[in-house]
């Protein structure tokens, strides 16, 4: 990760933890093609989620377009709504968990892919050592 006026930072997903995410990329057909501002709420057992499409918003970089969510324990969504740019609403219903969904403005879910199991991280020690160039 790229620090302003400081050195880079490093982390490290240790994973293993057994708990549930999906993702979602969406697609716009009457909203723009990338779904910017889009809004995604997500059901599952006790939790409720939201989050948005965005575009922009960080230092020499950018985002990644897709939504995640982390869903602990919980192996299903009960429900997610989609709230398009474009004022559509789309309900989907008893979605898995561990997915990455393509989600078409419209059409609903046109493509999965399974997302890899978390496993733990190697036992192997790394460090990683960087070097920026003091102001002068």
């Amino acid at each position: 990760m790229v620090n302003v006026g400081a050195p880079p930072t490093l982390l490290l997903n240790q994973g293993g933890n057994g708990n549930h995410r999906v993702l979602f990329k969406l697609i716009g057909t009457k909203s723009n093609k990338m779904a910017i501002g889009a809004r995604v709420t997500v059901k599952a057992g006790k939790l409720v989620q939201f989050s948005e499409v965005r575009a922009g918003g960080s230092y020499l970089s950018s985002n990644d377009p897709r939504l995640h969510f982390g869903l602990g324990a919980e192996a299903t969504m009960t429900e997610v709504e989609i709230r398009w740019p474009s004022g559509k609403i789309e309900v989907l219903n008893n979605i898995p968990a561990d997915f990455i969904y393509t989600i078409i403005e419209g059409e609903g879910i046109k493509d999965k892919v399974a997302l890899p199991a978390l496993e733990p991280a190697p036992t192997r020690s790394a460090t990683a050592r960087s070097q920026t160039p003091s102001a002068k």
